[in-house]
């Protein structure tokens, strides 16, 4: 047993934390990516987007996390590809934050009047001029909210990349309670971590909703 006072614990665990704002900030930016692509092929109706893309969509939203997880990290291994934790948790959370920003932002686009399309179509524009001109700036008010709510989900999601050894926040409190053989005080300053990192990204979701409401 290590002898660790309050602020040694609480000064790991901030150590960590970077690790989890990281991967966080990986996974959002990575999986906005992808999700964006997936959303301009179907809206496009690229020979087998609409199908592939709702398989896609289907098949990240179906199966749990962990599950991703752990085929992420074993899967490549099998194929031959060393990695590390740190790799196959990005890769993993990337794909699954991509799934539910795409079906996310479809919903965003769906919403806008059909009438904006054929309105833009009647002059003459084509997919993209559409999208960066009409559409996009209607369906970017309308996804903000959801999207920046998301987040949270994907910050919480990372907890998960413990059981694959990457070394995030709730991976660094089991092995500092492996230590010092106190587990209260440890997951107690883990949550706050967590509270602290999550409140201020709900909160902005829900005044960014409130704001849409009036603005309606």
């Amino acid at each position: 047993m290590v002898d660790f006072s309050l602020w040694d614990i609480f000064r790991n665990l901030l150590l960590a934390l970077r690790w989890t704002v990281a991967l966080s900030l990986i996974a959002f930016v990575g999986g906005g990516l992808v999700g964006m692509a997936l959303l301009v092929a179907r809206i496009a109706k690229l020979p087998g987007a609409e199908r592939g893309v709702a398989g896609y969509v289907q098949l990240f939203q179906g199966t749990p996390l962990l599950m991703q997880l752990f085929l992420a990290y074993f899967g490549m291994a099998l194929l031959g590809l060393n990695v590390s934790p740190w790799t196959a948790a990005a890769v993993a959370l990337t794909l699954y934050t991509s799934a539910f920003l795409a079906e996310i932002w479809r919903g965003c686009v769906n919403a806008i009047p059909k009438g904006q399309w054929e309105a833009s179509a009647s002059l003459a524009l084509t997919l993209g001029e559409q999208l960066r001109h009409v559409i996009g700036p209607q369906a970017l008010r309308i996804a903000i909210a959801p999207t920046v709510g998301f987040l949270v989900q994907v910050i919480k999601g990372t907890a998960l990349a413990s059981v694959i050894g990457f070394v995030e926040l709730t991976k660094a409190g089991t092995m500092i309670t492996n230590a010092t053989f106190r587990p209260f005080t440890v997951y107690a300053c883990v949550a706050l971590l967590y509270f602290v990192l999550c409140y201020p990204v709900s909160a902005w979701s829900r005044s960014l909703e409130r704001k849409l409401q009036r603005g309606r």
